[in-house]
């Protein structure tokens, strides 16, 4: 984005100011990531006013900044936007902005996979086209908006990532985003505090129908019954479906993991077999919506197929780690009980290595039925497949009292809020043929198990 001060008042219908003929480049929040030409937005909160940070904003290289209009002693020598509501004038500047642009927008969301997805898809298109995506978890009513201004000017595909916590969120996001292609990954159980139900989630999920544009593609999960009756009640969609399951618009098969990645085979509208360096089934599921959307951006079978095999996710998704003779899998950055059964299946099949370790973390949010959720793990993990289980968090010890009828002390180990414990059990008694998966959610930051392990 490259728009003087005029023409972004111009965007807010602001008609009273006068503006010098000052450029701004991006748009920042944050003082500490703040870059050369960036138009500063203070929020004024609580525990935190923005404005007492403007003229560090501007030391640090910002070119303008907004200033609220009830917010005494306005810096007199800077230039400044002058509004009532920073959050809905950096919004409303992104509408402006999006409107103006010509790049085609596609919009993610789902209870997992979403960053996953994202990151496949990107790396699918960058080969043939300037793609620019969602960065880190800038997904919500502040993020994505930020994200569409920090958009090139010649950007060709913009892939956004939409997260929400309640009913609303997600139509907000793709009213604002109006993508021409959208995505549901899945239906899990985050956010189940919030909804009360997975018909509650998926209803909410489903609200990015809302934004699409009249000639776009919803693509979904077809394995999910509560997504095959929600594009069932609305007939005017055009959609395509993915999953493991025929009929689908696109099937994956014969799916095989190694050291390197994932291959697969898969029939409907591409056909043939193909490669990811990405380990998991549910990632390979997040690859079959890239592939479709990249199908309907008109790149060939092979043209895809040779774009997945260079595809990088963000840390901590499935990410192979080799520590010495030590192998982990770092899937640490969120949980839920759809993507935690899934990873503890992965591990459970896999043939990289004999010996298999389960590092688990409390899964957060899921409301009143958090119990019985951590103890159903138990029915996913078994003592013929999995040697070791390390369990940590408050609400684990729900799961390591179903487990203790099954695995010995030598091999269960559980501890509340040290990670000390678990180490020492990985430094004694993992070996070069174990593989280590750390599954939790963000707030229980696992992988500072994985960095202890490195430091020793």
């Amino acid at each position: 984005m490259k728009k003087n001060l005029q023409q972004l008042a111009a965007w807010l219908t602001i008609e009273n100011q006068s503006f010098p003929e000052t450029v701004v480049t991006g748009i920042s929040i944050d003082t500490r990531t703040i870059a050369q030409g960036d138009l500063f937005i203070p929020f004024r909160g609580e525990a935190v006013n923005g404005h007492r940070f403007v003229e560090q904003a501007f030391e640090k290289g910002a070119a303008a900044s907004l200033w609220m209009n009830d917010e005494p002693n306005p810096p007199e020598h800077l230039p400044l936007i002058f509004v009532d509501d920073p959050e809905r004038t950096l919004q409303k500047m992104a509408e402006c902005y999006r409107n103006e642009h010509k790049a085609t927008f596609i919009g993610i969301t789902g209870s997992n996979g979403k960053t996953s997805s994202k990151d496949i898809l990107a790396g699918a298109l960058s080969p043939y086209f300037k793609v620019q995506k969602t960065i880190g978890n800038f997904n919500n009513q502040l993020g994505l908006p930020i994200t569409i201004l920090q958009l090139d000017e010649d950007t060709e595909i913009s892939v956004l990532e939409m997260g929400m916590s309640g009913y609303g969120e997600i139509e907000f996001l793709t009213k604002l985003a109006r993508p021409h292609y959208a995505i549901i990954t899945n239906i899990g159980e985050a956010h189940m505090q919030d909804l009360g139900s997975r018909e509650g989630i998926a209803k909410a999920k489903f609200e990015i129908v809302e934004g699409l544009s009249e000639e776009g593609v919803l693509f979904f999960d077809g394995d999910e019954p509560l997504l095959q009756s929600l594009v069932a009640q609305t007939p005017h969609l055009t959609t395509q479906s993915f999953g493991f399951t025929a009929p689908q618009n696109l099937v994956a098969s014969n799916i095989v993991a190694t050291a390197q990645g994932s291959s697969f085979h898969v029939d409907g509208l591409i056909e043939g077999d193909f490669f990811i360096s990405v380990l998991g089934e549910h990632q390979v599921k997040n690859t079959l919506n890239a592939m479709l959307v990249s199908k309907a951006l008109g790149l060939t079978d092979e043209q895809i197929r040779n774009a997945l095999r260079q595809v990088v996710l963000t840390h901590m998704r499935m990410q192979l780690i080799p520590i010495g003779e030590l192998l982990f899998i770092n899937d640490a950055y969120n949980a839920a009980p759809t993507s935690m059964h899934a990873a503890i299946q992965f591990v459970g099949k896999t043939t990289i290595r004999q010996e298999k370790w389960l590092v688990l973390g409390d899964m957060l949010e899921l409301g009143n039925d958090e119990q019985q959720m951590h103890e159903e793990i138990a029915d996913h993990i078994h003592h013929e497949k999995i040697s070791y289980v390390c369990l940590y968090g408050p609400r684990m010890r729900w799961l390591y009292e179903k487990l203790r009828s099954t695995f010995d002390a030598a091999h269960l180990i559980y501890s509340e809020q040290e990670y000390a414990p678990i180490i020492e059990k990985i430094r004694s008694n993992a070996t070069g043929e174990s593989i280590i998966l750390l599954k939790g959610s963000r707030g229980m930051q696992l992988e500072k198990i994985i960095h202890a392990i490195e430091l020793a």
